[in-house]
């Protein structure tokens, strides 16, 4: 459907007649009489002299007026309404890139993996899911840092998510920081609904808050957290000696993170495999269900550029024939 953006610029169309009733016309300058002998020649000069007037550079300006006037008012072609889902939620995802992360006790396509990649995989797939919600990502280790702000835009999220390495931001634990960050960007925000998902295999040993306190800010702005630690209970090592069990996870702090989750209204999870891990998001979902306000949005395409584009076109075309004319 073509639409107009201004529609009243149209109002302009008639502002050149106006102007030519308003106005007074130009006043033709009178030449000096021109002496001949002979009444013949007189006539014959006459006749050389009188042109008949030439009216298409009228018709070429009055068309050029008329496309500048169009594109003034900013065509565009509409098209069908979509429906974009809302939810009124703005959920943060918090992953660790600590040193920690690397340990590979995860198994994909009974490949041994690091926990990072796991978690990928998992998230990523967490993340396509959340139709409607707005979503941003923290990355932390030694620090905090915010690598996707709040947006629709899962694909972006998915993206900077995947391109994120072990070592990024230190390879120490700032888990109080990333809950203090992840407050300061949902606190000014008016969603309906804040959700902070923090993924973690070890303990706070960095950063300038304490998580505990962070989680008591957390609650007083109505940030619910759902920590999930991972990190396998147990892992078979083999060296020259021969193999030997050992507890991959024993720096995991289970219990600050039931703690973090306790005071803001949310849940811990244990993750130590990847199909827990899969369920764990699986569960995410069912308690915080993707509610759908309908909304509707049309897709515009612009199109001033066209009736512009013939305006310039005919005003050359008119400047070059009073050239010519002279």
């Amino acid at each position: 459907m073509l639409h107009f953006e201004w529609p009243w610029l149209l109002l302009a169309l008639p502002l050149p007649l106006l102007i030519r009733l308003l106005l007074p016309a130009h006043l033709s300058v009178q030449q000096s009489a021109l002496r001949v002998p002979f009444l013949d020649d007189f006539n014959d000069l006459q006749t050389q002299s009188v042109k008949p007037r030439q009216r298409w550079p009228l018709l070429v300006a009055v068309f050029a007026w008329l496309l500048l006037v169009i594109a003034s008012a900013r065509p565009q072609w509409l098209g069908d309404p979509i429906e974009q889902a809302i939810s009124g939620r703005d959920l943060m995802l918090a992953v660790d890139l600590s040193g920690s992360m690397q340990e590979q006790d995860f198994m994909i396509n009974n490949q041994p993996v690091d926990r990072l990649t796991a978690t990928k995989q998992v998230a990523t797939q967490f993340i396509e899911r959340r139709v409607g919600d707005r979503l941003g990502l923290i990355l932390f280790g030694t620090q905090a840092y915010l690598q996707t702000p709040l947006t629709f835009d899962r694909a972006t999220v998915n993206t900077l998510l995947l391109e994120s390495v072990i070592g990024l931001a230190g390879d120490n634990t700032a888990i109080g920081d990333a809950i203090g960050l992840a407050i300061k960007r949902l606190k000014k925000e008016s969603a309906k609904s804040r959700v902070l998902v923090l993924m973690t295999d070890g303990a706070n040993t960095a950063g300038e808050v304490t998580p505990l306190k962070a989680a008591e800010l957390a609650a007083e702005n109505q940030l619910k957290i759902y920590t999930i630690g991972v990190g396998a209970d147990e892992m078979i090592v083999r060296s020259f000696f021969g193999a030997r069990k050992v507890n991959p996870s024993i720096d995991l702090d289970e219990k600050t993170l039931s703690a973090i989750a306790e005071k803001t209204g949310g849940r811990y999870f244990r993750a130590r495999n990847t199909d827990e891990l899969q369920k764990i998001y699986q569960l995410l979902d069912e308690l915080e269900p993707v509610e759908k306000d309908k909304q509707f949005f049309r897709p515009r395409a612009e199109l001033y550029f066209w009736p512009l584009a013939g305006a310039l076109i005919l005003a050359s075309i008119l400047s070059i024939g009073a050239r010519r004319a002279l």
